[in-house]
């Protein structure tokens, strides 16, 4: 007993399975997590080692070199890169993807207590730890007050707000930047010091030996024991003013008379204002595994009540990743819903009735909240990679429905009753809708041994397709019978005359025509094979002249409505200098952008993963996509002339994108890595690598990462005279930092908190270069000096950092892409570093996004090749035959004439969304050539038609299905391939691929695989060559 025919003789218990599908897909739809991309851990362990004081070249040498060499031998390892500045060295170990990281670790750590022997010995341990995308913050927030100044701020939040957000569920830790912290300053005056001749160092050990308190331990009182305890600790800080430093004469010198003691803040090295007011920004961090949109959503709940009992604070969110996640799957959701109603449409259109419309309508919803319930159970997430893969095949899910549908549908058009036309209908095309499922499904089975970001990026889509499909095939086989066997109308009744019946028989003369016409043209076909074959041969090679045309890329970028512009002055620029900067860019930004909603300044940072004075970035958040002309993309090209305000500062104007950050070191699409030894040779080749990649069309920025280096003035003592004076380089040392940069000599404690008391010179007094040398030393005998007197300074350029790839010293030239695509501008950059002559020994290699695209692309053309094999071993078991899958296969380049047009009229990159859509294509595009084949092998085998006789009809009976599966896939992807919405981008390249492959493969295909099947096909009927022409049926009789 078949499956059909099981399921017309049991309809209940089809109909109970169907309502167990749905009640299971919808429990599964409401409690998936939501995310924008599947949930993945990257290979990648990380090894901080930290040697204060220490050179970049000594941390090189000492440290990253050896941790380098263990490691390289580790299993697994794929690339080694290393960072070494002043005091700290950092080594990055990335494995290859399927990497048990727990295990990696394991061996890491190993390897490194081996090699514990070998690093100095005074310096701390490495620490390894694993990298997680949990480590980037999904949110932005700022905190802003109406009657409260910065530091107030500061401590407001710290102790109202980040307790009560760090508590809400998934929530791993909050980082807060700007405001100021609050500090308690000893500020010393240089002239009185030195008439009083007392030294830094003196105020210090009186500061912090006078606030102390401390048990002293238990007496008895009577029948009781009491502890005693001394208490000393300030109270405020009149006491602080109060203390006495030393005596001159019997009087005692009070603090208050050397020093200004006040409640002050730290230092100013950071400044971040919200559309030019001050505040303080908040960077959320979840934990692994924790859902974004939850943990979003949780984090506003939150929010809500913190507005509520602190009226006067307002929090909104500069970045907010759920926001775009939230678009981007509602858009996704939207095109599968659009898609979904066209199908319907064009499935009334050809069929004329309302009734088999339904039948398909019914067929899809089941099988789409069948697979929620398989994702669930897979622990997958709704995310815009597995929905896509849902709206991706909403129009592929109707085929199988379809092909079955329409069969029956012409059984019962020619007179046979509903259960007879649904058994023989259903039973007739079985076979070949299995079969054109699983050439379908092979396609996928390569993904499972692709590795590397192709991996990551689309097995979770392949998974959900199948899902689909599967369902889609069961549903074809199981509900469209038992739906058709009772509910099928004979379509159109042409006796009536409403609109609709008159509509449905103008549709119907129109099929007629389209298949006598079609007809007309196969008979043609097949008496000039030759010019045929000859026609569709062209077609391919224009299709591939046609390719160089087409801008390649590793995966488009997405507009998540946000411009970043990071900013770099000369090292050593004062945060308050750059801070001026800043704040006349985003004057600029807010006159030259109608479209920007927030503007975001931050100085003294550039980042959440970097710092430095002199270093900046502009957040530019933009309107919503709908309220806008412009894209992020265009946006930020034209503010990029205007960012340039001062000569000599470097300025990298960017979209923000987080599908660019998730897994990666850098946001570098563009990046040429020139390896070697020797620093200065390396910094003159990748001066002549700037200019080249400078000279390139469509390159507007370039940076190079080694930069100058802080200017500093180095302090070196003369041994020989300290020694005499009984003083030695520590004390020396000690003294200069305690002036200067001040001394934290003990914590201020009130309400329960702890400030720092820091003891420094005044500002007048250790701002200036000049100054320095006047800083008062004491000798053995107590006697004050100035610090010139055994003190030489000498100015030089402080400390780089050294980069290390596999081994080798590097440095990146790293470049913006402007309106060109990665894969032109690399074509014109090659040949422009071929011609810079390199020394022995040194070497350019190409990293950023092109190194990961060239992974990608390798994988995934392994992927289309096992594809193709599988799909033909597929057919040749449903065939049992080697030659008529072989027939088939030529449906498959046929199909790169409209991939080709396609991404040439729409101006689209092939990236590796469109390569997921070419490997889509071989089991998709196949499947129109096995309804022809295999209905043509029906009619010789079962019916002794002859061959000429059989490919015709076959071609005319089949061209209804065809044409309906074609045009409902076709129309299914059309709201996805148009892009409309935030990350529509994600999708439209592979939608795109595969409307221009199927469309154009179908076509040709209803002409060249009859062509090909009769001319391979003739040799074992030669007497057919002149048998007479058959006489034509239209489609549906």
């Amino acid at each position: 007993m078949s499956l059909p025919e099981f399921s017309i003789r049991r309809p209940v218990t089809v109909l109970m399975a169907c309502l167990v599908a749905i009640l299971l897909g919808g429990i599964s739809f409401v409690r998936l997590p939501v995310d924008l991309m599947p949930e993945v851990e990257y290979p990648t362990l990380s090894v901080r080692a930290e040697y204060p004081g220490v050179a970049p070249e000594e941390m090189e040498n000492l440290v990253a070199r050896p941790l380098e060499e263990a490691f390289a031998a580790a299993p697994g390892v794929e690339k080694i890169t290393s960072t070494s500045t002043e005091g700290s060295a950092n080594v990055r170990v990335n494995f290859v993807h399927g990497t048990n990281l727990d295990e990696a670790a394991n061996e890491l750590r190993l390897r490194l207590d081996r090699r514990r022997g070998s690093l100095p010995e005074d310096m701390s341990p490495p620490i390894l730890y694993k990298f997680d995308v949990s480590q980037f913050p999904i949110m932005f927030l700022t905190v802003a007050a109406d009657d409260m100044d910065p530091k107030e701020l500061r401590r407001f939040v710290e102790k109202q707000i980040q307790y009560r957000l760090e508590r809400v569920p998934g929530v791993a830790q909050f980082n807060v930047r700007g405001g100021l912290r609050r500090e308690i300053h000893v500020d010393l005056d240089l002239q009185k010091l030195r008439s009083l001749n007392l030294s830094v160092a003196s105020v210090v050990q009186v500061v912090q030996r006078e606030n102390l308190n401390q048990p002293v331990g238990p007496v008895r009182e009577g029948r009781f024991e009491v502890l005693l305890r001394t208490q000393g600790e300030y109270r405020n800080l009149e006491e602080i003013r109060s203390l006495v430093v030393s005596t001159r004469g019997g009087v005692p010198v009070y603090l208050r008379d050397v020093a200004n003691v006040e409640d002050s803040h730290e230092e100013v090295r950071q400044f971040v204002s919200v559309n030019g007011k001050q505040a303080v920004r908040l960077f959320v961090y979840k934990q692994s595994g924790s859902n974004t949109v939850a943990v979003s959503d949780s984090v506003w709940e939150e929010v809500d009540r913190i507005h509520q009992d602190y009226p006067n604070i307002h929090i909104s969110a500069t970045g907010d990743s759920a926001t775009f996640i939230k678009q981007a799957i509602a858009n996704v959701k939207s095109s599968a819903v659009q898609g979904a109603l066209l199908a319907a449409l064009v499935l009334l259109v050809f069929l004329r009735s309302l009734s088999s419309t339904t039948i398909i309508a019914i067929a899809i919803p089941i099988s789409v909240i069948s697979t929620f319930a398989l994702m669930y159970g897979n622990g997958f997430t709704l995310n815009t990679i597995s929905f896509g893969g849902l709206a991706l095949g909403v129009g592929m899910l109707v085929d199988n429905a379809i092909v079955v549908l329409e069969n029956i549908f012409r059984h019962r058009e020619n007179g046979l009753e509903l259960k007879k036309a649904a058994l023989v209908g259903s039973n007739e095309v079985a076979g070949a809708v299995v079969a054109s499922t699983m050439t379908t499904l092979a396609v996928f089975v390569p993904l499972v041994f692709v590795t590397g970001m192709s991996a990551v990026t689309f097995k979770q889509l392949a998974y959900v397709v199948s899902f689909s499909l599967l369902c889609s095939l069961a549903v074809a086989l199981t509900i469209v019978p038992v739906l058709c066997s009772r509910y099928l109308g004979k379509g159109a009744n042409r006796n009536s005359r409403n609109l609709f019946n008159r509509l449905a028989d103008a549709v119907g003369r129109g099929q007629d025509r389209l298949a006598e016409n079609y007809g007309g043209l196969l008979r043609w076909s097949l008496d000039h094979k030759l010019v045929t074959v000859t026609l569709a041969c062209s077609l391919f090679g224009l299709a591939y002249m046609g390719m160089p045309l087409i801008g390649v890329e590793l995966q488009p970028e997405a507009d998540e409505g946000e411009v970043r512009v990071n900013v770099e002055l000369e090292p050593g620029t004062r945060v308050g200098v750059t801070d001026a900067v800043m704040n006349q860019l985003a004057s600029i930004a807010r006159e030259q952008l109608p479209e920007a909603k927030n503007i975001m300044v931050e100085s003294g940072g550039g980042g959440f993963r970097s710092n430095g004075s002199h270093m900046g970035e502009l957040r530019i958040q933009l309107k919503d996509q709908a309220e806008r002309q412009r894209s992020a993309k265009e946006i930020a090209m034209a503010i990029r002339p205007h960012m340039t305000i001062q000569p000599g500062m470097v300025v990298r104007t960017r979209v923000s994108s987080m599908m660019m950050r998730r897994g990666s070191n850098s946001d570098d699409r563009l990046a040429v890595e020139i390896r070697g030894h020797d620093l200065e040779i390396l910094a003159g080749l990748a001066e002549q690598v700037r200019k080249a990649m400078l000279s390139v069309e469509g390159v507007p920025e370039v940076q190079v990462s080694r930069q100058p280096g802080m200017p500093e003035m180095v302090l070196r003592v003369d041994r020989l005279k300290a020694a005499t004076m009984g003083l030695n380089v520590s004390d020396v040392a000690n003294a200069m930092e305690t002036a200067v940069g001040g001394r934290r000599t003990s914590m201020f404690r009130q309400q329960g908190d702890e400030f720092n008391i820091i003891v420094r010179l005044k500002e007048t007094d250790r701002m200036d270069v000049s100054q320095v040398g006047k800083v008062p030393l004491v000798t053995v005998g107590g006697t004050p000096i100035p610090a010139e007197s055994i003190v030489q300074m000498r100015r030089q350029e402080g400390p780089t950092s050294i980069e290390r790839v596999d081994q080798e010293r590097v440095i990146t030239v790293s470049g913006t892409l402007g309106a060109r695509d990665l894969g032109s501008v690399m074509k014109d950059l090659r040949p422009k570093l071929m011609e810079i002559s390199r020394p022995l020994g040194y070497e350019f290699t190409y990293g950023g996004e092109y190194e990961e695209q060239q992974k990608a692309f390798q994988e995934l053309t392994f992927a289309a090749i096992l594809a193709l094999i599988l799909v033909y071993m597929v057919m040749a078991a449903q065939f049992e035959s080697l030659r008529d899958p072989f027939i088939i296969l030529f449906s498959i380049p046929l199909a790169a004439v409209g991939v080709v047009t396609i991404l040439i009229v729409t101006q689209t990159t092939f990236n590796m969304q469109a390569f997921l859509g070419i490997i889509m294509l071989v089991g998709i595009v196949v499947n129109n050539a096995i309804l022809l084949v295999d209905y043509t092998n029906q009619l010789r085998r079962e019916h002794g038609i002859h061959l000429k006789e059989a490919v015709v009809t076959a071609g005319i009976r089949r061209l209804r299905p065809v044409l309906m599966t074609t045009v409902t896939t076709v129309l299914g992807l059309t709201p996805m391939a148009l892009g409309i919405g935030e990350g529509s981008e994600l999708q439209q390249p592979m939608a795109r691929v595969v409307i221009g492959g199927l469309l154009s493969s179908t076509l040709i295909t209803l002409v060249v695989i009859p062509t090909i099947y009769y001319l391979l096909e003739l040799r074992t009927e030669p007497s057919e060559e002149g048998e007479a022409e058959p006489t034509l049926q239209p489609a549906g009789d």
